[in-house]
């Protein structure tokens, strides 16, 4: 979504850092830089205007030209800034009200209202353990009502019985009867939309909302509409009244515009986004983080958080003791891939990680996108159990045989087969004996430049990510900015003095990779 501002603001405030001192007319010329590509990525002008307004006064200040470092004192004047552009602190949907809560969705038809509905009605039954009913208020569409039904039942979610013939104000009144009757902590109305604002529209929410009492009032719009969603809000909030907001399809190329505007116009908090298609991708608006991967400075706090969901601790366990005795077989090696892809696949973990958001750009010009996990995952399952435990069984017959499973060459199945020797030989390193191993050597490392003492004392594993408090996250996370780690372009602290570095690195810094990513095939080797 943001890739492209992000591009544009990285190499104009990389520009300002590498210098020692900054003018007045630097800071003006960077702005205008700033000013043409808030605007290239569809932010409103007004906001536009207000936030280079807003930054020039902090960054012209005779405290900040003489300051050692001025260039990076404007970055975090502009960080602090978009912070601020964003909201300031994430806020969740408020259930603080008597059972039944009632969250009432509006928006226009597309917009992703009945999906949205579904899952924040699975984020609320799995994360908060709420008992939640959810009803389709739009008796103009066909099957919506069946939809949000069939959606429900995927989610093992109760939805209210379709009667033919009510009025979408009499649904509301009997499913917050319903509620109360089942015993219900939230009830989720997803009301009907249209193609674009109308007067009978704005009538129809204004009577649902006498009715039904809502606590909370949340517009579903699509993040790739630009400014039109910006407009919709306005609207929204000036008839029917909202408290919140849900952008969808963040996960898709946009410009960000939308995201970036609308709190700054509405002044109502985004608290929810729509990442992907699946029930779970739905995850929480936290303007820092955001501000973040606009910077380059990656997302540590999300990308824990996105583990803790999508690992399975006992696996992880299972793993962490076959590591110590060195072993990591083709099976391991599958369930790495599937756990990559789960956490929103490479590109997806490396827009988190600080300074490694250019390392997307390289990797998709040499090849390596997440296609190549799922031919790597069926070659792996074309093999028999005997050839996944021991790979040097694999003589060209076989091969011959995987090839055509998994419907690719032999070319493809001698890569995976490199990769997993390069995997097996580091996993043999980072598990063995002498003084704890490389894996705890590199953690106690890591953990020393950050100043977290206790990381070292993991005796070699890591910790339960389900348990993190998130405060702790958020202070782990500017524990690592401190160290270096969360600056555009800083690099990996800790690494540099691991023996001979890690295999296809080339050398031990992270970021700006010449010599590939560990063990993963199709990079350009550093020659």
């Amino acid at each position: 979504m943001f890739e492209n501002l992000q591009d544009r603001l990285g190499s104009i405030l990389n520009g300002l850092t590498g210098r020692g001192a900054l003018s007045e007319a630097d800071v003006s010329a960077a702005l205008r830089e700033v000013r043409r590509a808030l605007l290239e990525a569809d932010v409103a002008l007004d906001v536009v205007r207000s936030f280079t307004d807003r930054v020039r006064e902090k960054a012209v200040g005779a405290e900040i030209l003489k300051s050692i470092k001025p260039g990076q004192m404007v970055v975090k004047i502009v960080h602090d800034e978009l912070i601020e552009m964003l909201g300031g602190e994430g806020v969740g949907i408020d259930l603080h009200a008597p059972a039944p809560v009632v969250v009432m969705m509006v928006g226009l038809q597309g917009s992703g209202k009945t999906t949205t509905s579904a899952k924040i009605a699975h984020r609320l039954s799995t994360r908060e353990k709420k008992k939640v009913l959810m009803a389709s208020l739009d008796t103009r569409r066909p099957a919506a009502q069946e939809q949000l039904r069939q959606l429900g039942a995927q989610a093992s979610i109760d939805t209210l019985p379709i009667i033919a013939g009510q009025s979408p104000t009499d649904i509301a009144a009997r499913a917050v009867q319903a509620a109360k009757l089942g015993g219900h902590d939230v009830v989720i109305l997803d009301t009907a939309g249209r193609t674009h604002i109308d007067e009978p529209l704005m009538v129809e929410m204004a009577d649902i909302k006498k009715r039904s009492n809502p606590h909370e009032i949340l517009l579903v719009a699509d993040s790739l509409t630009g400014q039109d969603a910006v407009n919709l809000a306005r609207n929204f909030d000036e008839r029917v009244g909202i408290t919140g907001l849900v952008l969808t399809r963040m996960d898709g190329d946009g410009r960000g515009g939308a995201a970036l505007s609308m709190r700054a116009v509405t002044g109502k908090p985004i608290k929810l986004i729509g990442v992907g298609e699946k029930m779970s991708e739905l995850e929480e608006f936290h303007p820092r983080r955001i501000a973040d991967r606009i910077l380059g400075m990656g997302d540590i706090v999300s990308l824990v958080e996105r583990a803790a969901e999508n690992i399975d601790a006992e696996k992880a366990a299972a793993m962490a003791a076959k590591m110590a005795k060195g072993k990591f077989d083709l099976d391991d090696l599958a369930d790495q891939l599937r756990q990559m892809q789960k956490m929103g696949g490479m590109g997806g973990i490396m827009g988190m990680m600080p300074g490694m958001a250019g390392m997307k750009d390289k990797m998709a010009a040499a090849g390596l996108d997440d296609k190549l996990f799922g031919r790597q995952i069926a070659i792996i399952q074309s093999m028999t159990r005997a050839e996944r435990a021991n790979p040097d069984l694999l003589k060209h017959s076989r091969k011959k045989r995987i090839a055509a499973g998994s419907g690719t060459d032999a070319a493809a199945i001698n890569k995976l087969l490199k990769m997993h020797r390069q995997m097996a030989d580091m996993m043999k390193m980072m598990g063995g004996k002498g003084k704890g191993g490389m894996m705890k050597q590199m953690m106690g490392g890591l953990a020393g430049k950050m100043g977290l003492g206790g990381l070292g004392g993991m005796g070699g594993g890591m910790p339960d990510l389900s348990n993190i408090d998130p405060k702790q996250l958020e202070a782990l996370q500017k524990q690592a900015e401190a160290a270096g780690l969360g600056k555009p372009g800083g690099g990996m602290p800790g690494l540099g003095g691991l023996p001979g570095g890690l295999p296809g690195l080339g050398g031990a810094k992270l970021p700006g990779l010449g010599g590939g990513f560990p063990g993963l095939p199709g990079l350009p080797k550093k020659k």
